[in-house]
């Protein structure tokens, strides 16, 4: 079974679908077999290099009053802690441009395919990128902090640094980006298995480990 992930790393309902569908697959075991693949999407592919004032962004993108965007990043909180995903949302005070996280992202899949390795290289990375960013309020467009939770995640931070400031990847993850916009994915997470049946949203795990059990039973459907 194929997994495409579309997801951006500066999405919180990104963090929280992830969790709960790797909850679902340890709830499938081996019986069915997955390979994991992170696509990549912008949530505001124009921002500015300095960022954004968080509450400002979301009154401005959403139109959202004070109060509504706290009560939102309660319910964000909980949804996280429910599937073991720490929040600190007071730590969140700007929204970034994330890029080059992806094209980090896309680095470690080809890590992946040339080692012969499941996604484990993606996996982590994609793991460090959402705690640096929703967890210790780290700035994910910042080279020295990519450069710094890639090394966390056991890839090289060398090899990381040199494909940032190269700009490897960017046509790359371009071409993937508009790939997934053209047929019609404008919000995240939206989770894609072997390439037609669609799921969007942080949903819990027990959705996620129901429409895997029936695909997996019904692979031609």
């Amino acid at each position: 079974m194929k997994i495409d992930f579309v997801s951006d790393v500066s999405c919180p309902w990104c963090a929280i679908g992830l969790a709960s569908l790797e909850t679902a697959l340890e709830r499938l075991g081996p019986d069915v077999p997955v390979t994991l693949h992170f696509q990549p999407f912008e949530l505001n592919p124009q921002m500015a290099p300095e960022g954004e004032d968080t509450n400002e962004h979301i009154a401005r993108k959403y139109g959202m009053p004070a109060e509504q965007v706290q009560k939102n990043r309660e319910a964000i909180r909980e949804r996280g802690a429910a599937v073991g995903f720490t929040f600190n949302m007071d730590k969140r005070s700007r929204i970034y441009n994330t890029f080059d996280a992806h094209r980090l992202l896309h680095w470690a899949e080809v890590l992946d395919e040339e080692q012969g390795t499941t996604g484990e290289n993606a996996l982590a990375l994609k793991h460090a990128f959402l705690k640096a960013y929703f967890t210790d309020g780290q700035d994910p467009s910042s080279h020295d902090t990519l450069v710094r939770y890639a090394t966390d995640a056991g890839l090289d931070g060398d090899q990381a640094r040199e494909v940032l400031t190269s700009g490897r990847y960017t046509a790359e993850v371009r071409e993937r980006e508009q790939y997934y916009q053209q047929r019609g994915i404008h919000s995240v997470p939206s989770i894609i298995i072997d390439d037609k049946h669609l799921i969007q949203g942080g949903q819990p795990p027990e959705l996620f480990e129901q429409a895997l059990r029936q695909i997996a039973a019904h692979p031609a459907a």
